[in-house]
């Protein structure tokens, strides 16, 4: 496997969240009952948590404490502990859980590590694509051996975006009102159901930019290291860091246009 890191700590952080994130998607994809039910509902009832969700953090967590008992976690579905050791594991077991409750095969597993608060490690596995992006802070991205490069940037109105739409109503009529004087101005718009994915696209040249505001830490941590390492630009509103007011990965030429656009629509409103 290309080498990634010539420091020891990030090695072995690559090296466990890549295991990690195998099991997990092996779990999901080979363990998704035809039954499959919901275990409760997150913020509305669109939006659901399955049993395989849940049992795919505990192995995660499990997995990554055996290994390193004095991290942190944080993770979607609970998992919360500061550790002691200035490690932090941020993890989504399953990003795009209603792809997945549907059998659609847009999801994936997704983990972070962050070193005094700063990413340095990010995994997403996307099982039914058969996919493995990976970075590592200052090491590149990769799928597989390949390393990942942004496409050239386009001008604005030959860009294709990505986006998502949250679970809220009021805040998918706003989005959805956005993404609809967006859409003239841009090439297209795709809405794929994964927050990680649709980063790890930008990374892999599949997608210009995505944009979505409401995320969470855990929906961005790994595919926004991949992005920025695959020569993307990330942040939130100008001068802001991305956060869940809002995020946008891009090509370096297409960043400024597309962030100025998202302010002028007040993409970051609910």
């Amino acid at each position: 496997m290309t080498p990634v890191s010539d420091d020891p700590l990030l090695i072995e952080l690559h090296d466990l969240a890549l295991e990690a994130a195998r099991r997990a998607g092996a779990l999901l994809r080979d363990g998704r009952p035809d039954d499959i039910a919901v275990a409760k509902t997150k913020t509305s009832p669109i939006d659901v948590v399955t049993e395989m969700d849940i049992a795919a953090e505990k192995l995660i967590t499990g997995f990554l404490a055996e290994h390193r008992p004095q991290d942190g976690f944080l993770g979607e579905e609970g998992a919360s502990s500061p550790g002691t050791s200035g490690i932090r594991w941020v993890i989504d077991p399953l990003d795009g859980t209603v792809n997945y409750l549907y059998g659609l095969p847009t999801w994936a597993v997704s983990i972070a590590a962050e070193r005094n608060g700063e990413a340095v490690v990010g995994v997403v596995e996307v099982p039914m694509r058969g996919e493995t992006y990976r970075a590592v802070l200052g090491g590149g991205a990769h799928a597989a051996e390949r390393r990942l490069a942004v496409r050239p940037s386009p001008g604005l109105d030959q860009a294709l975006l990505g986006t998502g739409f949250g679970y809220v109503q009021s805040r998918r009529a706003h989005q959805a009102d956005v993404a609809r004087q967006v859409i003239p101005r841009v090439r297209d718009i795709r809405r794929g159901g994964s927050a990680a994915i649709d980063l790890c696209d930008v990374a892999a040249g599949r997608l210009d930019a995505y944009y979505e505001r409401g995320l969470n830490p855990w929906d961005l941590a790994a595919g926004a290291l991949i992005a920025r390492e695959a020569g993307a630009l990330t942040g939130g509103r100008p001068g802001e860091p991305a956060s869940g007011e809002l995020v946008l990965a891009a090509s370096p030429g297409l960043f400024d246009p597309l962030q100025e656009l998202l302010e002028e629509l007040g993409a970051w409103h609910d």
